[in-house]
């Protein structure tokens, strides 16, 4: 599983963040979120499927 963040959608409400913390940085400039790293590790799925689920904007994208 990977993931990214549309930085164009992405308005920095942080609940990627709050979701899955190890995850996903925020910028110290304007709370915008980026992936720490693409490759989802097996044992945060959960955690990154509530980080896109949670987010308003719907920046969080996973792909198989």
């Amino acid at each position: 599983m990977k993931v990214r963040v549309d930085e164009t959608k992405c308005q920095g409400h942080t609940l990627c963040a709050m979701a899955a913390p190890e995850m996903f940085e925020l910028s110290d400039f304007d709370g915008h979120a980026q992936a720490v790293t693409e490759q989802v590790p097996s044992e945060m799925e959960g955690a990154v499927r509530a980080a896109a689920s949670s987010c308003p904007e719907q920046a969080v994208i996973i792909t198989d």
